[in-house]
Parts: C-alpha cells; sequence; structure tokens
C-alpha cells in the first residue's frame, strides 16, 4: 500500500502536475493551471512549438523539454531525475487532459513507483464536454478512445463494444470517420443513434446528431474537417444477447442453428449467426449442419 499526501511539503524531491490544457478556447485555461506552468522550474510538452503559443498568451516563460510518444522511453528516466533533485515538472499534451489518448500514463506510473507525488488539475477534456451536450444518455458511459486503424482489429474491437449498454465515446480523425462509421453501422446497426462532435469550445462548434445510417451520408455530403468525438447510443439489447449467449453455450452446433430457426430466421441466415459467433467460416458451419 502507498499514500500520497498531495501538498505535504518534501524538501528533497519535487512534484509532477498533470495540467489539462483548453481544447480549442484559450479563455478555458484556468487559474489554477496558469499559475501552475509559471511555479513549475520545467514543462514537458507533447509538442513545445505548440504549447509555445499557450504559454505567449498566458505570458509563462518556463523552460520547456518535449515529451511525446516517440521519445518517452528516455525522457522518463530525465525527468524523474529532476523531480528526485528538488524541481517541480508539469506535464501538458497538445489540448486536453494528460494521459487521456495522450502521453502521460507511463511518466505517472514511473512517478508512482519512485514514490513522486503526482498531483492531477482538472480542466477540459473533449470527451466529457461532447458528452454532457450529446442529447445521449450521458451516465454510465464508458471511454475507449481511438480504435484500431487496421480494419480486422477495428470490427473486433468493435463487436466487444457492442455488448455494452453504455454510451460509448470515441476520438477520431477526419480522414478515417467515414470507415470508421461504416464499421459501426455493420456491427451495431444502421439505426443505432451517434452524434458526431467537432471544434469543441470553437466558433465552429458543430454537433450532428442522428443515426449511424444518416451520419455515414453526413460525411459523404460535406467536408469533414476537425478532430471528432464520436458518442454513440449504448446497445439497449445488450443484456438479451448475454442471456441468449448462455442458453447457446450448453448447445451442439445443430442445435444452435435450429436455435435461430425456431426463433423465426431462415436456415442460411441462422447458420450464418452461427458462424459468427464461433468466429468461423459460414461453410463450416453448413457442413456441420447439414452433416456433409
Amino acid at each position: 500500500m502507498q499514500e500520497q499526501h498531495s501538498f505535504t511539503a518534501n524538501q528533497n524531491q519535487g512534484s509532477l502536475y498533470l495540467v489539462p490544457t483548453p481544447i480549442g478556447n484559450l479563455e478555458d485555461m484556468t487559474f489554477r493551471a496558469i499559475k501552475a506552468l509559471k511555479e513549475v522550474d520545467l514543462i514537458a510538452a507533447e509538442n513545445p512549438s505548440h504549447t509555445q503559443q499557450l504559454l505567449n498568451h498566458f505570458e509563462i516563460d518556463t523552460k520547456k523539454i518535449s515529451f511525446r510518444e516517440d521519445n518517452k522511453d528516455y525522457r522518463i528516466d530525465e525527468i524523474i531525475n529532476n523531480l528526485q533533485s528538488g524541481l517541480n515538472v508539469a506535464q501538458v499534451s497538445d489540448a486536453g487532459m494528460p494521459s487521456i489518448s495522450d502521453p502521460g500514463q507511463e511518466l505517472v506510473r514511473a512517478c508512482v513507483e519512485q514514490h513522486i507525488n503526482v498531483i492531477p488539475l482538472p480542466g477540459a477534456n473533449a470527451g466529457m464536454t461532447a458528452l454532457i451536450a450529446s442529447g445521449l444518455m450521458p451516465q454510465p458511459f464508458y471511454f475507449f478512445g481511438f480504435l484500431n486503424r487496421k480494419n480486422s482489429e477495428q470490427i473486433t474491437e468493435l463487436e466487444e463494444l457492442n455488448k455494452h449498454t453504455e454510451t460509448l465515446i470515441f476520438y477520431e480523425a477526419p480522414h478515417r470517420l467515414n470507415k470508421t462509421l461504416k464499421n459501426m453501422q455493420k456491427v451495431f446497426g444502421e439505426n443505432r443513434q451517434a452524434v458526431l462532435c467537432r471544434e469543441l469550445t470553437k466558433k465552429f462548434e458543430e454537433f450532428d446528431r442522428g443515426s449511424l445510417s444518416e451520419l455515414i451520408q453526413w460525411t459523404e455530403d460535406n467536408q469533414v474537417r476537425g478532430e471528432f468525438v464520436v458518442i454513440v447510443d449504448g446497445n439497449d439489447k445488450a443484456n438479451e444477447q448475454a442471456e441468449e449467449d448462455d442458453q447457446l453455450a450448453g448447445l451442439s452446433i445443430k442445435e444452435q442453428v435450429d436455435y435461430f430457426i425456431s426463433d423465426g430466421m431462415k436456415t442460411n441466415a441462422s447458420i450464418k449467426e452461427v458462424a459468427k459467433l464461433h468466429q468461423v467460416k459460414k461453410q463450416e458451419i453448413y457442413n456441420i449442419y447439414h452433416e456433409i
């Protein structure tokens, strides 16, 4: 067990401050965040040139170093050494909360292992900002962030996520949005309700609400620009599907196909459904069912 008392003075080492930055509108920077960035000895920034614009706006001249995905392995040791020598360090990402689909988690873990205080500041987060204005059920929710870029792996992730009744929160880049929505439609169904949220807190903030099929059409009729938060309604039939899976678990392949046939499905559709459940080719289930 480990106890952290964030504001108990330790003369021998510094503290790591996790400082959220605005996701668009600079006025969302908190007084406390500005004060922290001015008072720490060092800022570890995902992209120092991008962070410099924020620092210039608030007249902050604290020294910066880069801390991003491709240099984190050696930067972590450097930052830990600074902290252990008594320096206070702030970590920031380009926008929003450190560690949330951004660098930070490994640094936090390293600090915890070394008994260095990790002090989080509250602030802007794109997922929460989008969720509360989406019109979908705000809680419970399941934050996922970015899906896998590989098509087959993305489908696998979505099939697992389809078991959730909670509202789902994703991040997606504009050039991948259409493909991702089509995969969601394939797994979740064309009528699942969703919301596309872009340019949050900025002048051209936009929310596009509708079914997955309507939103796919929207991406094909409009220029898709900016990073997106995608909020998707949970699967209200997930519990029923779990019960059905339990019922099927004790049945043979032939009995599983007959189960779906008794539920009103045609034979070929039932075979396809069982193949999907077992993640095998339809022909394999067809051969077992017809004893070929």
